[in-house]
């Protein structure tokens, strides 16, 4: 039985009750066994392995169920769409207004069903089924997808038996022995994400509304605000901050260039020089020397281990290193995952689990397009695989579980797939052996080191191509052996800005400062995108990003850190593990949210000018031909978007714009006319300027109609679904869903 829940839950019968799909259940002699699961695709899966293949394909209300007799019970697999209920606020804090916004903080969601077609027909199945068993996703956010579609049974049988299947991968052996070992439903793990819920809705509702109407950015061009994609836009923003504001420092080495028998380079044994008056020095020493001491010699051979096993960061950082966003990455996965080839892919594991046979895997893998490899592998692999720091009991770390030709999984896919692949081959595969030299040299008193690394055995490199083995080459040296100086030199350089952040090094950093959760970090960085907070890769943040950033930390500094979110994610995992309760964290966040609230509310003036200002820079395209004001991107009533001069009404100048594509001011000019240029970008083109000036020779054509902007969304090779089972369909009953009644809006 499920506990009672914490939030309201509102359910509506269908207006037409599927009598076809009643009266099929009540004519069976057999128990009824409902199986819910998180997707469609997901459930048939399940059908097609519990089944034995054998299972008919019914209809309710157009959405699929899977039926068939199995132990002497009649079983109907059903697949949701993710969570088929949604958190909202009453109708009447719909509007956003001022007044409501601090009310907003205190007031209790309630949940409605958002997929009303398939929350009916559970209503429906929920008369006759006498056990029900949960099959989504075994992580936070599956247990409370699944205890949703619970709840819909219970309110009408609240008898019924509630068990709960748990795998990690859809394969024949896993999904077997999950359903031969059932478990209860842990609520306590579903009541962790659905306090996520609770918290980042009120979080997102309350600042967002507050920003979008102190700064008046209404409709479309609301200023997205929340709990965890401020502090990571933060991140970003300040990084840039410092890349900005940064001093090179000059510095100096001195490098000799040497030959023994074949040239090599030597640096001098006290490193970096920060002033050039004592480098100098150092350097007139060496003034007229000739021939070069090798004074000692240190030669080492050592083992170079293979890397750990993927956990979801590790995934999706090595994923972004092959030019796939994460969020493309973490989709392709979730498709692979569902389509038999991978294990689940939101782990924090890194240590494959003792009953995991790895030969097994390996055998499995030899019919793959990487078959080659996999019996060679099986031939040479080290006794024990490498392991990471993180052991975790719910899912194994991610691996390949089901063979594949790279005709089957064309494009991105593929790349996913032999990355997951190419990897478990590494864990298992032998040591590299390299061989390191370290020498000594005397140039007129001064001492300089050399250093030579050469691969001796390829190793786990072999397997894994990603990265490269590390080769400087030195020629054979010995203790007491004279070298040729071809010259010494004096190398000026200067320090370097930090880096931008690539999509792989914030989610890493996300992970070390605690922010989001396997599960939601590529899902945060999407969001950056889609706000346009962020462009580019590495990352860049937007005027519109950075000015969001600075008015927080202006307000509400901690709205802006990543300790406050942190604090929240671990009292989070502590509801998970039974130490504290919804209601007392969720209260906790609203007390810190009031606080932030009422601090951004002290400052509504300064933060309103300083954004203003900065989206009317970001919107700025520059000088105006015929009376030198600013020239901006504007909106007209019906949504078309044009260059207007600010001068309005007094200058009269437009220019139309493309209608598609994402649109990026820039300080330049056209080379032909002199009228300003934007940045045109569509999603997997290369990005082009184009002039504003419709006259002008130089102007493209305009974009094809229906182009949208580029998203870090899946490539079209990547959208391609990984092929389902083919299965004929002997029963269809169809019935029309009731109307759904008009949805309120949602608070961001």
């Amino acid at each position: 039985m499920c506990p009672t829940p914490s939030v309201i839950h509102i359910y509506t019968l269908p207006s037409a009750p599927d009598k076809s799909l009643s009266k099929f259940l009540t004519s069976r002699p057999q128990m009824n066994t409902l199986v819910i699961c998180e997707k469609n695709d997901a459930a048939q899966k399940i059908a097609y392995i519990l089944s034995g293949r054998g299972y008919e394909k019914k209809y309710s209300l157009k959405v699929p169920i899977y039926h068939f007799a199995r132990g002497g019970n009649d079983y109907l697999v059903i697949g949701l769409r993710g969570h088929i209920v949604e958190l909202d606020y009453p109708q009447e804090y719909a509007r956003w207004d001022a007044e409501h916004i601090r009310k907003l903080v205190w007031v209790e969601p309630v949940k409605r069903p958002s997929v009303r077609g398939i929350a009916s027909v559970l209503e429906i199945l929920a008369r006759d089924v006498h056990e029900v068993i949960i099959a989504t996703d075994f992580d936070r956010e599956g247990e409370l997808i699944g205890a949703e579609a619970a709840n819909i049974v219970l309110a009408i049988n609240p008898n019924v038996p509630l068990k709960r299947a748990r795998f990690s991968a859809f394969t024949r052996s896993e999904v077997e022995g999950a359903f031969s070992n059932l478990t209860a439903v842990d609520h306590n793990l579903a009541k962790a994400a659905e306090s996520r819920q609770i918290i980042d809705l009120a979080w997102g509702a309350v600042l967002t509304r507050f920003m979008s109407l102190a700064t008046g950015q209404h409709g479309r061009d609301f200023l997205s605000v929340g709990r965890v994609q401020s502090p990571t836009l933060a991140l970003i923003v300040d990084r840039e901050s410092e890349i900005n504001s940064f001093v090179p420092k000059p510095f100096w080495e001195i490098v000799a260039h040497l030959d023994a028998g074949g040239a090599f380079d030597a640096h001098h044994e006290h490193g970096v020089y920060w002033e050039k008056a004592e480098v100098d020095v150092a350097h007139a020493k060496l003034n007229g020397a000739k021939e070069a001491l090798v004074s000692e010699v240190k030669v080492e051979q050592r083992p170079e281990r293979p890397p750990s096993p993927f956990n979801t960061t590790i995934f999706l950082t090595e994923a972004t290193r092959l030019g796939i966003t994460a969020p493309n990455a973490m989709t392709i996965a979730e498709r692979l995952y569902t389509s038999g080839y991978i294990s689940y892919p939101r782990t924090d594991n890194t240590v494959y689990p003792p009953s995991l046979g790895l030969d097994n895997v390996l055998k499995e893998l030899a019919k793959s397009s990487l078959g080659k490899e996999a019996e060679k592998l099986l031939a040479e692999r080290r006794p024990y695989p490498t392991r990471g720091k993180t052991e975790a009991t719910d899912h194994p770390p991610i691996y390949p579980v089901a063979a594949a030709k790279e005709a089957d999984l064309k494009g991105d896919a593929w790349q996913i797939y032999e990355l997951v692949v190419r990897r478990f081959f590494a864990t298992l595969a032998p040591d590299a052996q390299v061989e390191s030299t370290d020498a000594g040299i005397d140039i007129a008193g001064e001492k300089f080191r050399a250093h030579g690394h050469k691969t001796l055995q390829l190793g786990w490199y072999s397997y894994y191509p990603y990265y490269k083995p590390r080769e400087l080459a030195l020629p054979p040296l010995s203790a007491g052996q004279m070298c040729a100086i071809a010259g010494i030199e004096l190398v000026e350089d200067r320090t370097k800005p930090p880096r931008r952040f690539s999509q792989g090094d914030i989610i890493q950093e996300m992970e070390r400062l605690g922010l989001g959760t396997k599960s939601t970090r590529h899902e945060i960085l999407q969001k950056l995108y889609d706000r346009r907070y962020v462009e580019s890769s590495p990352l860049r943040p937007t005027v519109s990003g950075t000015a969001v950033v600075k008015a927080l930390e202006d307000g509400a500094m901690e709205i802006t850190r990543p300790q406050m979110t942190a604090m929240l994610e671990e009292e989070m995992s502590k509801i998970a593990d039974g130490q504290r309760d919804l209601p007392t964290v969720v209260r906790e966040s609203q007390e810190i949210l009031e606080k932030a609230l009422i601090a951004l509310e002290s400052k509504v003036d300064v933060i309103r000018e300083d954004v203003s200002q900065a989206l009317r820079q970001q919107k700025r395209v520059g000088a105006c031909p015929s009376c030198g004001k600013d020239l901006l991107i504007r909106q007209s009533r019906n949504n078309k978007r044009f260059v207007g001069c600010s001068g309005y009404p007094e200058c009269t100048n437009t220019y139309p714009l493309p209608q598609s594509g994402l649109l990026v001011t820039t300080d330049e000019k056209c080379s032909n006319c002199g009228a300003p240029a934007v940045k045109l970008i569509f999603r997997g083109r290369r990005p082009r300027m184009i002039c504003v000036n419709m006259g002008c020779g130089a102007r493209p054509k305009a974009a094809p109609p229906g182009e949208t902007a580029p998203k870090a969304t899946p490539s079209k090779a990547s959208q391609k679904k990984a092929p389902a089972v083919k299965v004929k369909v002997t029963v269809k009953v169809k019935r029309v869903p009731a109307k759904p009644k008009k949805k309120a809006p949602a608070g961001e």
